[in-house]
């Protein structure tokens, strides 16, 4: 993260390389990208340790992390807090927390300690007209080319939705594998959109062979197919 002459932020956009950062974590010294070569990667802040809606969702992310790890993905949190609060926190949720049938919940990927803020600055996680320094709800996701292919932010009072997290890596790792793209609200499993035609004969001949190559035409430049995933 920079500050241009103005004072604001400079956060990593979607398609930028994301910032390269060594970090202690729960799990140890980890170094990005060097660690995560060909892994896509979810970094995701909170705002502080020991409150109740960052508990719901490191809850949640530990109890979907292998679902994660299927889709080739690796989990990374962090918030401005220190190594020890850390562990002290993640020790209470196992052994003290039962959210919605969660309990005996261990989280097993790493939490970035960031007290000097130079991950959460770089990522621009720390907004610059906050009342106080805790981190942002912040999630990236990163691909295997360490580029930026989306973010999300939330209010500190707004816990994040896990279900679209995971459906938005699906969607975007369907669309890269099958040059392919999702419409509102899609699923896995459901049909995609096939690239809009680049020229007027291209556009007659989709709309012609539709039915041939099981392609479902609304109109010329909006065409959709099924799509088997495994």
């Amino acid at each position: 993260m920079e500050q241009n002459i103005c004072g604001r932020v400079h956060m990593p956009v979607i398609g930028e390389k994301a910032p390269a950062f060594e970090a202690d974590t729960t799990q140890g010294k980890i170094r990005f990208p060097e660690d995560y070569k060909g892994k896509w990667v979810i970094l995701f802040s909170h705002p502080a340790d020991f409150t109740p809606v960052c508990t719901t969702e490191f809850m949640t992310f530990a109890t979907m992390e292998k679902e994660f790890e299927a889709l080739n993905c690796k989990l990374i949190g962090l918030s401005i807090d220190s190594h020890y609060s850390h562990i002290a926190w993640l020790r209470t949720i196992k052994e003290k927390i039962d959210y919605k049938g969660m309990k005996n919940v261990e989280v097993n990927f790493p939490v970035i300690a960031d007290l000097t803020m130079d991950v959460a600055k770089k990522f621009g996680m720390v907004q610059p007209e906050a009342s106080n320094s805790s981190a942002v709800r912040a999630v990236f996701f990163i691909d295997p080319n360490q580029k930026v292919r989306a973010l999300m932010y939330y209010p500190s009072s707004s816990g994040r939705n896990f279900q679209e997290i995971k459906r938005l890596l699906i969607s975007m790792q369907t669309g890269e594998k099958h040059n392919v793209a999702t419409p509102a609200d899609w699923q896995p499993g459901d049909d995609v959109i096939v690239p809009p035609p680049g020229s007027c004969g291209t556009a007659k001949e989709r709309v012609e062979g539709a039915d041939k190559e099981g392609i479902k035409c609304l109109d010329w430049f909006m065409c959709f197919k099924p799509l088997k995933l495994k």
